[in-house]
């Protein structure tokens, strides 16, 4: 901690603690030495507009110049183009000290940035000192509450057409209790999901504008967290298609019951339902405010329905609403309707499901626009779980009631009725008085809970508002996909995961809408509109949903099972084993509904997750999967110390563990090349460079070459470590390399170094410890290959004098002869020395490569060959 001795410092003007602008002010102002000047006080309890920027503090009875801590300092992930921010190194805070107005001024300016405020405020901070007005602040963008910003339109997006124009369908169909065991099947998936999202979520910030890609990505890492964005995108996008064509059927209904049809029913859907989309489209480029608003609309509009509904089920039907197989509550009705009778090519269990499904899929609703909530940590779990909670009691509540109210077969004719117990009559219906024997006989019957998808509205005590409801709950679900997918796909694109996407992740506005990732969805939606047909829309998007809950639910058990530091959701109550369930039960459930649907699903995941693994994009995101590697990686290395060595496997080039003295490994391509053509993908090669010098003036530059030299060995494809070392000499530095470098029986056992090519004009000392190395190394019971090249290895004057001003010279590469085909070339060995097979492994490991395959090995041997070979007979 660097410190500022201040004299004479009167108690009743200064509490120790010192702003920006004291500090400032005392080179401007002639003053002494740190004097604290009028106002420049700073308790605690009483806190300046400058005390989140305050640079000397008093803590534990220290003046400190340090830096107060800030968010930024330990953030966990950085998206692509975003600021980096760190921490001021100890030079910085020293400079503080220093007398130099301008080094003074730099100084505070790079802190006040540390600090995560920018230098704009600081200058803001300051006229406001001086009494002068501030800049002009910029304007906050809109920011949502968990109710009106998660709730109401996770509820607007589960109650889509599905509630209204296929539950009492689904109900007639599967019966009252397979129907709620479909709906409990789906809350099962979506409250799981709920509560891996919540975990997520919770696990630090979220950033603004990025959402539910964010939280898998930033989770799970780019190679699954892209691939899954991209399909949750894609769902969304289909989804819009999906209620606006519930829509445009509801509309086509009521232009039929008037006789009014446009051109015919099926292209009616389709004119309808461009129009419709096109429409929402230009409400949701009016900004999120304007979407907001009608979100609130709709949604008290489907209340308004949803009771108009529960009061008609309790009004006593008249004879219109009988004819159409409505006979209020009835325990006969309830019981027939208990039980499944299946109809169609859509009459089974998981057919049926898989057009439920995605009535329970808005639960994401919420987390997608998380960059415009106030507090996404608070309002995504909360939100999200209570509007899962009460649009699942709606739907089990309809069920129930409409089943217990409505007979599945129906005329409408009012014609059809009977004297109770008339002759030739067969079904429920003629307990009632109606007999509907033909029809339900012939298949014909237009009306009742197995034909009719207007049933809701037949039931109800005024039909006009359960229309207003399906037009509500179809616009209302198809305006929060339409603002979702664009906003997934924006994050998406400016994370630069994929090519030939980047030009849909531009926004517009201060909230950044992304106008071109709208027009996308909308080319999309429409796309899948012109297929008209509800039914054959919905297993497709159930699919893409599915799989996606399966990532989610995988991420919150992967981040859980790795037990990683950075995985400290502040929402508890999850648990990994949970959400494993979860995400295996999503994937059954998929290949249950459509097994090929399911194989191209996970198939354009594979493909997604086979370009990243193969582009490895410039991205750290701490996700789990990095820890579970870190993990894995420490599980083998100490499991290692358990296995003994054998000789099978030194022969065998998997104990050899090469320390290489490179220097910078850019300046000794040659000798990298070669070292790292026999160890790759077999063996440890380990870089060291020795930095002779002061450790106060070396130590700055080790910790910037590391991160430069790895990337070097990285983009020649050599698979490597870099390490380094301050010493006052080479000897001793490549001392503590030989001792300190490996890590338990991933030590290195063979020094390999380069030729003294200058040993005729080096200097006697020079020698000496080139000399002493190879002495150490034998000391310390390594192996010592020595490597000599007629033009020498060391390029680090021909690397300085080519340099590119645009290239630093760590990501320079030089081409050298052991990068190319050696073709029919002879290898030769002379073994003089019984030094433990070294000398013939090397070349046989070489041999096994393909560069060296056509090479021919030569083995010069000392000694008696006739005694060797008899040795060997015997």
């Amino acid at each position: 901690m660097a410190e500022l001795s201040i004299p004479d410092l009167p108690p009743a003007r200064c509490s120790g603690r010192f702003t920006i602008s004291t500090l400032l002010g005392m080179e401007e102002g002639g003053r002494g030495p740190y004097t604290p000047t009028e106002g420049s006080s700073c308790d605690s309890a009483q806190p300046t507009h400058l005390s989140s920027s305050t640079l000397c503090t008093r803590t534990f009875g220290y003046n400190t110049v340090d830096v107060v801590p800030a968010y930024d300092h330990y953030a966990n992930s950085k998206g692509v183009g975003d600021p980096r921010k760190g921490r001021p190194s100890l030079a910085d805070l020293h400079s503080i000290l220093k007398p130099d107005p301008g080094r003074l001024r730099t100084s505070v300016s790079d802190l006040q940035q540390s600090n995560g405020l920018p230098e704009a405020g600081l200058e803001a901070g300051l006229e406001a000192a001086e009494g002068e007005p501030g800049r002009a602040s910029v304007p906050e963008p809109v920011r949502f509450g968990w109710v009106k910003g998660v709730m109401i339109r996770c509820m607007l997006n589960i109650w889509g057409v599905i509630l209204y124009l296929r539950l009492p369908w689904i109900t007639a169909q599967a019966g009252i209790a397979l129907t709620w065991l479909i709906i409990l099947m789906s809350v099962t998936v979506t409250t799981i999901t709920g509560l891996s999202i919540s975990a997520i979520s919770t696990n630090g910030k979220v950033k603004s504008g990025r959402g539910t890609y964010f939280l898998i990505s930033r989770s799970l890492g780019p190679e699954l967290g892209g691939s899954i964005g991209l399909i949750f995108a894609f769902a969304n996008a289909v989804a819009v298609a999906m209620h606006t064509v519930g829509f445009a059927e509801t509309v086509r209904d009521l232009l039929q019951e008037h006789n009014s049809l446009i051109v015919d029913p099926t292209n009616d859907i389709r004119i309808i339902g461009v129009i419709t989309v096109t429409v929402l489209l230009g409400i949701s480029l009016a900004g999120m405010e304007w979407e907001a608003k009608a979100q609130i609309l709709f949604f008290l509009v489907i209340l308004v329905s949803f009771i108009n509904y529960l009061v008609g089920t309790v009004i006593p039907a008249t004879a219109e609403k009988q004819a159409k197989g409505f006979f209020s509550y009835r325990a006969d009705i309830f019981a027939q309707n208990f039980v499944p009778n299946w109809r169609g090519p859509e009459g089974s269990f998981f057919g049926l499901f898989s057009i439920f499904f995605p009535s329970a899929t808005g639960i994401l609703a919420g987390a997608n626009i998380s960059g415009d909530l106030k507090d996404p940590a608070v309002a995504i779990p909360k939100g999200t779980l209570m509007a899962i909670f009460w649009t699942t009691v709606s739907y089990l509540v309809l069920s129930a009631t409409i089943g217990a109210c409505v007979v599945r077969d129906a005329s409408g004719s009012l014609n059809d009725s009977v004297a109770v117990g008339s002759p030739g009559c067969e079904g429920l219906a003629c307990s009632f008085g109606w007999n509907f024997t033909a029809c339900a006989q012939q298949q014909s019957c237009r009306y009742g809970l197995s034909n009719y998808y207007q049933s809701m509205s037949m039931v109800s005590g005024f039909g006009p508002l359960i229309t207003a409801g399906i037009f509500g709950a179809t616009l209302s679900s198809a305006l929060a996909c339409l603002v979702s997918a664009p906003k997934v796909f924006q994050c998406l694109c400016k994370d630069q995961l994929y090519p030939l996407i980047g030009f849909f992740g531009k926004g517009y506005g201060r909230n950044s809408e992304p106008i071109r990732g709208y027009m996308l969805t909308y080319v999309i939606a429409v796309g899948f509109i012109l297929i008209a047909e509800l039914n054959a829309i919905a297993p497709i998007i159930s699919n893409f949903f599915l799989c996606s809950y399966a990532l989610i639910n995988f991420s919150c058990f992967h981040a859980s099972i790795t037990n990683s530091p950075g995985w400290r959701p502040s929402f508890r109550y999850y648990s990994k084993w949970a959400a494993l369930f979860g995400a295996t039960v999503s994937v059954v459930i998929m290949f249950l509904l459509t097994w090929w649907a399911a194989l191209i699903a996970f198939g354009i995941v594979i493909f997604l997750l086979g370009y990243v693994l193969y582009k490895k994009p410039d991205v750290n995101w701490g996700s789990s999967m990095q820890a579970s590697s870190y993990n894995m990686a420490l599980s083998y290395s100490v499991g290692l110390s358990e296995v003994d060595e054998h000789i099978k496997n030194y022969r065998q080039g998997q104990l050899i563990a090469c320390l290489v003295l490179t220097g910078p490994p850019n300046f000794r391509p040659a000798l990298v090349d070669f070292v790292g053509t026999f160890t790759k993908n077999l063996s440890l090669m380990l870089c060291g460079n020795v930095l002779i010098g002061p450790r106060k003036q070396k130590m700055p530059e080790s910790q910037l070459m590391a991160d430069g030299h790895t990337k070097w060995l990285m983009k020649r494809k050599i698979k490597a470590f870099y390490t380094d070392v301050v010493a006052e000499d080479l000897r001793s530095g490549v001392q503590m390399l030989i001792q300190a470098a490996g890590l338990g029986k991933m030590r290195p056992n063979i020094l390999v170094l380069g030729y003294k090519k200058n040993w005729r004009t080096a200097s006697p000392q020079s020698l000496e410890d080139y000399v002493g190395i190879l002495h150490d190394a034998f000391d310390f019971k390594y192996g010592v290959c020595l490597m000599r090249m007629k033009e020498g290895l060391n390029v680090s004057r021909v690397l300085q004098a080519h340099v590119d001003p645009t290239t630093s010279a760590s990501e320079q590469q030089v081409n050298t002869i052991f990068q190319s085909e050696q073709g029919k070339k002879t290898i030769d060995i002379y073994w003089l020395f019984d030094d433990g097979g070294l000398t013939l492994l090397i070349p046989y490991l070489l041999g096994r490569k393909k560069r060296w395959g056509k090479c021919k090995i030569r083995v010069f041997v000392g000694g008696q060959i006739n005694r060797m070979d008899e040795e060997r007979k015997a």
